[in-house]
């Protein structure tokens, strides 16, 4: 049976977003896409849902009620799954352990909104750097006022360190230490000496990191290791002048020690794009702050980035379907599982590497 003889279904969550992989997937003439609504009846989304063998979901947890998530149990209440796809780098809502177990897929699309993101980041970096949310507020509410009183700092010379030098991190490096002659250095115990000179960037230590610079970036992903990764010792490490800037995932920083950290002036002030719960409540302590610049987890939402993270996600899974390996595949010690499933599915075997895939027999 050839490969395209056996309907493939996905199913995707309309979140409002345009352009989204729904759009790009219909085109894709063997293809069967599901747009669904959270807000429909539960038992019309499981009907559909259990005969789909992929799942577009979104990479911000909070857009995801938690039925929905990619947990063990969607898993077992959809027996044909074998690929959850997610929109973005972040992979929150999904459960990469149990799908793994389960020889379910995860991929996501790392790197589609990195220029987005890094470029949010330089945002924030030059606007906590000139006081601009300060003096904009000022201007349109008073008169009278020294204009000495933002008198703010260049970014040229100074030092930036990065958590994390992955897509986005590699990006901010180059803008900052190329664009604004910034020194620039970074800690990532996942990668290479080799590629910290090749992204630009002096490998130090963690602490070495926090106490050195003037801002602060987290481009890391939240996980069990990086969960409350800046808390209350090393906000008490920077320096008094420092910024954080935190457009990574909420919990990586704690809110609550930042908070305390601002109220008694031991950082300069904080750019915060991701937050614990998303949006933040109005009272949220981190939004009376004036030196806090706050963000709607807008960082990667751009209408470039919403074009790229559509198309990528849309032909990766054309890839798997093809029995291609994908190039951004989180749990790659799922492979073998998934593809005895595949095939049980489809009746051909997918490429363990980047060969053409075998064809074996009739589909199941």
């Amino acid at each position: 049976m050839s490969a395209s003889a056996t309907a493939k279904r996905v199913f995707w969550f309309d979140d409002h977003k345009t352009p989204n992989v729904a759009d790009e997937l219909a085109k894709e003439a063997d293809l069967t896409v599901y747009r669904l609504a959270f807000d429909a009846a539960e038992e019309q989304n499981w009907a559909v849902m259990a005969t789909c063998h992929a799942y577009c979901i979104t990479s911000a947890r909070d857009e995801v009620p938690d039925q929905y998530k990619g947990t063990a149990a969607l898993i077992a209440r959809c027996p044909e799954l074998l690929v959850l796809s997610t929109s973005g780098a972040g992979f929150d809502p999904v459960d990469v352990a149990a799908c793994t177990e389960a020889g379910v897929l995860v991929v996501n699309q790392s790197g589609a909104n990195a220029e987005a993101v890094a470029e949010h980041v330089v945002a924030m970096l030059l606007s906590l750097s000139k006081n601009i949310p300060q003096t904009d507020r000022s201007l349109r509410t008073q008169r009278g006022v020294d204009r000495e009183a933002f008198k703010g700092r260049n970014a040229q010379g100074r030092t930036i360190g990065i958590i994390g030098l992955g897509e986005v991190g590699r990006r901010v490096a180059r803008i900052c230490g190329k664009g604004l002659e910034m020194r620039v250095l970074a800690y990532d115990p996942y990668i290479e000496a080799a590629d910290f000179r090749e992204r630009g960037a002096v490998e130090v230590t963690f602490d070495e990191l926090v106490a050195q610079s003037d801002y602060i970036t987290i481009h890391c992903p939240y996980n069990a290791e990086t969960k409350g990764l800046i808390g209350r010792r090393e906000l008490a490490l920077m320096r008094p002048n420092a910024y954080l800037i935190t457009t990574a995932r909420g919990g990586i920083a704690d809110e609550d020690a930042l908070a305390d950290a601002l109220a008694v002036g031991q950082i300069a002030g904080a750019g915060i794009d991701v937050w614990n719960v998303e949006p933040p409540p109005l009272d949220h302590k981190l939004l009376t702050f004036d030196n806090v610049i706050a963000t709607y987890h807008t960082a990667g939402v751009t209408v470039d980035s919403r074009h790229a993270m559509a198309q990528w996600n849309a032909e990766q899974l054309v890839q798997i379907f093809k029995g291609e390996r994908p190039p951004r595949l989180i749990n790659p010690e799922a492979w073998a599982k998934f593809a005895q499933r595949f095939e049980r599915a489809f009746g051909f075997r997918p490429a363990s590497s980047g060969s053409p895939p075998m064809i074996t027999g009739s589909a199941h």
